[in-house]
């Protein structure tokens, strides 16, 4: 099994993934969050930074692992209990976090929003739902009947999803941003959609909805997030020649 060195992985990943360049939320922390003794063999791709799946990385014997959600979205200490049963799971395991949010969900091509599109045969897809000071989404024009659109959508992330049906029963223009963006119905629609493909999103969404005259699919916010880990570690496993795994970790939510 060969290796790589830490060091080139993150400097091609802020490269490619223009990390210091997307605006983010500020416990995002978008890069390497910790490092390891610098070679990786292994990586593993997850959604989550967390207990569960760093013990299941290391069971793996992965020494990188790759995350979308990672480790300091609230205050960082103390490094107790649960918190310290997480830093000594890493130490031991030498394992690097390396970590990427809205960075990932706006790639072009491996992204998160990207890569459900795909799954979803859209071509011809532009730029949609400014965020942080980019657009994050993508937007697409294709008539399909509300209902086998969201049964591609089911079948695209390999589980239920919801739908609000609050615009028309074609679709024509739809939009997608994958994980919890169903707070912000106004943004997509204030772009023209006339359905929103997204993760999650609260009980007073359905009124909105219908008020906006937007249809809302809810795919859930781990099943459209699984895609973007899932298709860098792939593209890092072919450049630097390592294999890569995938710790699926489910919330349901």
């Amino acid at each position: 099994m060969g290796s790589a060195r830490l060091n080139e992985i993150v400097m091609f990943c802020d490269r490619l993934l223009r990390t210091t360049e997307i605006g983010d939320y500020g416990g995002a922390a978008n890069g390497l969050q910790v490092e390891n003794k610098g070679r990786v063999k292994l990586i593993a791709a997850a959604v989550d930074a967390s207990l569960a799946t760093v013990r299941l990385a290391a069971a793996a014997k992965a020494d990188l692992l790759l995350v979308h959600h990672g480790l300091f979205w609230g205050p960082s200490h103390p490094w107790t209990r649960k918190r310290y049963a997480l830093l000594r799971a890493l130490l031991d395991a030498d394992m690097a976090v390396y970590s990427s949010h809205l960075p990932l969900d706006a790639h072009s091509k491996l992204g998160n929003n990207a890569q459900l599109c795909a799954a979803l045969g859209f071509t011809r897809m532009r730029p949609f739902f400014f965020s942080h000071g980019q657009k994050i989404g993508l937007q697409v024009q294709k008539p399909v009947e509300r209902e086998k659109l969201a049964q591609m959508v089911k079948r695209a992330v390999g589980t239920d999803v919801r739908v609000i049906p609050g615009g028309p029963e074609v679709c024509r223009r739809i939009g997608v941003v994958t994980g919890g963006a169903g707070g912000d119905l106004k943004v997509a629609a204030a772009e023209g959609v006339d359905t929103f493909i997204t993760g999650e999103g609260p009980h007073w969404t359905y009124a909105l909805a219908e008020e906006l005259g937007l249809n809302i699919i809810y795919a859930g916010h781990y099943a459209t997030e699984t895609f973007g880990v899932k298709a860098l570690a792939a593209n890092l496993a072919k450049r630097f020649k390592i294999p890569w795994v995938f710790i699926d970790h489910p919330t349901g939510l």
